[in-house]
C-alpha cells in the first residue's frame, strides 16, 4: 500500500490565559467548539459533513472535559451528528499526539479529512484530576519515581544535567522578553481566534450580582516586568536547597487549539491550500525521575523517520515545562538557542497539558508561512517518563 501525504490546512488556537485567570469560569469544551467553528467558518468550501473524524487530546479527561471531550466539542460546534470524535491522552503530549494520529489516518487512506487539535482547562480540572488514585505499586523500589511530582523530576535533571538557578532564571526571563516582544509586534495574530468569556459573581459592595463579557485575543502570561533580580527572590517550591522555582517554571494554564488536516485528494476537491505538511511523529520513554529529558530520545528518533538532520530544523518549540529540563535537553542534543521557541515558551506564555502540542503547533505553522521556513518540529517531555516530538514541512 502507498502512503498518501498529510497536509494542515488550518492550525488556530485561543489565547492562552492563566489558571484562575481570564477563563478561569469558561468550560474547556466551550473554548474548543469555538475554534472549531470559527476554523471552519473560514473554510466554506469544506462541508462539514465530509470531516472525518475529530481527535482531540486532553490530559486531565473529566468533570467539565470528560465524556469524551472532542465528541462533545464537536457537536458544540455545529458538526453533523454524523462525524465521529473521540478524546486521546498522552498527558502533555496529547495535543501534538492527536495530530500524528489524525496524520496517520489520512496518510493510510482511512480518513480524507480530520480535525485535531487538544483543550485543557487547570482552572477546573487540577493537575492531577479530582481524585488521584495512584496504584500503590509505584511506591516499591523499582517504580517509585513514578510517583514523583513535576517538579521533583525537574530537581532531578537541574542536578543530573548541571543546570544551576542561574541558567534556570537566565532562560525563564528570555522567554517573557522573547514573548513580550512577539506580542507587540503582532506575531501571535494569525494563530489566535477571539473568544468572548463571559465572568460572573457577586459585589459585596454593591451587594449584587454580576456578569462581565471579556474579549481575549491575548496571551496572559508574559510579563513585561520579568527580572533576574525578581525571579532570584523567588522561593524553591519542591525541594529544600533545589532550584525550581514558580518563576523558572511553566504556567499552568487554560486553553484551546484546533487544525484541519486533509490527504490530496481533499484539497483539490475542496479548493484547499495547505500551510504545510506533517512528516514524522516519535515518542520515547526514558527514566520517570528525569522525565525532562524525554525530548532526547524521541527528537532523533523523529528526525530518522523524517529523513532530515537537526541542521535542517529551522524552528523548533520546545514546550518548556521547567528551565531546568529546556536548558538540559537544548545543551544535550546542542539545538541552536535562537532556533528553539523564538517567540517565547510555556514559561512565559503557559501550558495548558493536553492542549499545548495543538497549540504550540499552531505557533510553528503559522510562524514559518510567515518567515518562508522549511522544516520545523514541536517537541515536549512528557509526564511519568517520556518525550515526544512531531516534525512538519511548510509549503
Amino acid at each position: 500500500m502507498q502512503l498518501q501525504e498529510a497536509y494542515i490546512v488550518k492550525a488556530k488556537r485561543t489565547a492562552v490565559g492563566k489558571a484562575r485567570g481570564v477563563f478561569s469560569q469558561t468550560r474547556p469544551d466551550d473554548m474548543l467548539a469555538h475554534v472549531i467553528k470559527t476554523i471552519l467558518s473560514e473554510i466554506p468550501d469544506l462541508p462539514p459533513a465530509e470531516i472525518d473524524d475529530v481527535i482531540i487530546g486532553c490530559a486531565m479527561p473529566e468533570a467539565e472535559q470528560g465524556w469524551n471531550v472532542g465528541r462533545i466539542a464537536a457537536l458544540l460546534a455545529g458538526l453533523p451528528e454524523s462525524v465521529p470524535g473521540f478524546t486521546v491522552n498522552r498527558l502533555c503530549s496529547s495535543g501534538l499526539q492527536s495530530i500524528a494520529l489524525a496524520a496517520d489516518k489520512i496518510k493510510t487512506g482511512v480518513s480524507d479529512v480530520i480535525i485535531a487539535g487538544g483543550t485543557e482547562s487547570m482552572s477546573m480540572i487540577p493537575i492531577a484530576g479530582n481524585k488521584p488514585a495512584l496504584n500503590p505499586g509505584i511506591f516499591d523500589d523499582e517504580n517509585r519515581a513514578i510517583a514523583f511530582g513535576m517538579g521533583m523530576t525537574a530537581e532531578k535533571v537541574a542536578q543530573k544535567w548541571r543546570v544551576d538557578r542561574q541558567m534556570q532564571d537566565k532562560f525563564a526571563l528570555e522567554s517573557h522578553k522573547r514573548s513580550v516582544a512577539a506580542i507587540e509586534q503582532g506575531k501571535f495574530h494569525d494563530e489566535i481566534i477571539n473568544f468572548n468569556a463571559v465572568k460572573s459573581g457577586f459585589n459585596l459592595n454593591e451587594d449584587k450580582a454580576f456578569t462581565t463579557t471579556i474579549t481575549v485575543d491575548t496571551d496572559e502570561g508574559p510579563r513585561k516586568d520579568s527580572s533576574l533580580e525578581l525571579l532570584g527572590k523567588l522561593r524553591t517550591v519542591f525541594a529544600k536547597d533545589g532550584s525550581v522555582t514558580a518563576g523558572n517554571s511553566s504556567q499552568m494554564s487554560d486553553g484551546a487549539a484546533a487544525l484541519i488536516i486533509c490527504s490530496e485528494k481533499a484539497l483539490k476537491k475542496y479548493n484547499l491550500q495547505p500551510m504545510a505538511r506533517f512528516i514524522s511523529f516519535s515518542a520515547a520513554g526514558v527514566k520517570p525521575e528525569f522525565m525532562g529529558i524525554g525530548p532526547v530520545k524521541a527528537i532523533p528518533k523523529a528526525l530518522k523517520l523524517a529523513g532530515l538532520k537537526q541542521d535542517d530544523l529551522e524552528w523548533i518549540e520546545l514546550n518548556e515545562a521547567f528551565a531546568a529540563q529546556s536548558v538540559a535537553v537544548i545543551q544535550e542534543l546542542n539545538l541552536d538557542p535562537d532556533k528553539v521557541n523564538p517567540l517565547g515558551g510555556a514559561i512565559s506564555l503557559g501550558h495548558p497539558l493536553g492542549a499545548t502540542g495543538s497549540i504550540r503547533a499552531a505557533t510553528l505553522l503559522n510562524g514559518m508561512q510567515r518567515n518562508k521556513m522549511k522544516y520545523g518540529m514541536v517537541t515536549m517531555c512528557v509526564g511519568v517518563g517520556m518525550g515526544a516530538a512531531g516534525i512538519f514541512e511548510a509549503l
